[in-house]
């Protein structure tokens, strides 16, 4: 995360820009504020996040076998050895339960972003300075971007010539103003999942009840997720 930010419009940054005030590299105390942010609002939306992964879990028994499986193949039964950089790049389908979890259920429903020019959009005339509300949770459920996109499919990520098509994935926004705590978010979320799977049984206590959420106009908060929890045989 850190480096991701060092390297910010750098000749190292696959993005990079010669030119222009807003294509510079950022100072210290910019990398300083965005690492704040994303350790405050990652932390807090990746616990929201962790409960949608675990109601969708529990009502999918086929991804809650393929997840243990690979949890199990990894960690070989040793429930307290931490987990390395390498078993979370090894914990393929637990990063697919995050992306479909993310974009199924987004915790960030809606964000703005602002025209910087004249442009048609829709068949409308649009002018610069415009401030655009973006519905994510629309785009990630629209049929045309999706193939059944109301289902809850990590498989769908594990197919290597995957790949969603242009801001149709925006869990964490987009370009150079995406989400500075999503790498932080992937690796806790990740980890979270084979910390918890690979020691105790996790389960729903009412498989009838809908996770109980609070919505403003930009993030989804869980305010009850009733579980059963237990250990592994």
């Amino acid at each position: 995360m850190l480096t991701s930010m060092i390297i910010k419009n750098t000749p190292r940054d696959g993005d990079y820009f010669e030119t222009g005030e807003s294509m510079r590299s950022m100072t210290d105390s910019e990398i300083r504020a965005n690492l704040l942010d994303g350790i405050i609002t990652g932390t807090h939306k990746s616990a929201n996040l962790l409960s949608f992964i675990i109601y969708y879990i529990a009502h999918n028994p086929d991804v809650k076998k393929k997840m243990l499986e690979e949890i199990d193949s990894i960690f070989q039964g040793d429930k307290i050895r931490p987990i390395t950089k390498d078993d979370f790049y090894n914990l393929n389908y637990c990063e697919a339960i995050v992306n479909e979890a993310a974009r199924i259920f987004p915790v960030v429903h809606s964000f703005t972003r602002c025209i910087d020019k004249s442009d048609e959009i829709a068949g409308y005339q649009w002018l610069a300075g415009t401030t655009v509300l973006i519905n994510v949770k629309a785009i990630h459920n629209y049929e045309d971007y999706w193939e059944e996109p109301n289902k809850f499919n990590p498989d769908r990520w594990m197919n290597e010539n995957f790949k969603p098509k242009k801001n149709s994935y925006i869990a964490f926004g987009g370009g150079l103003r995406s989400c500075p705590g999503r790498k932080l978010a992937i690796v806790e979320l990740v980890c979270l999942i084979a910390l918890l799977f690979r020691r105790y049984e996790i389960d729903l206590i009412d498989m009838d009840s809908p996770i109980k959420v609070i919505s403003d106009n930009i993030a989804v908060t869980c305010v009850e997720l009733l579980v059963e929890i237990k250990l592994r045989n």
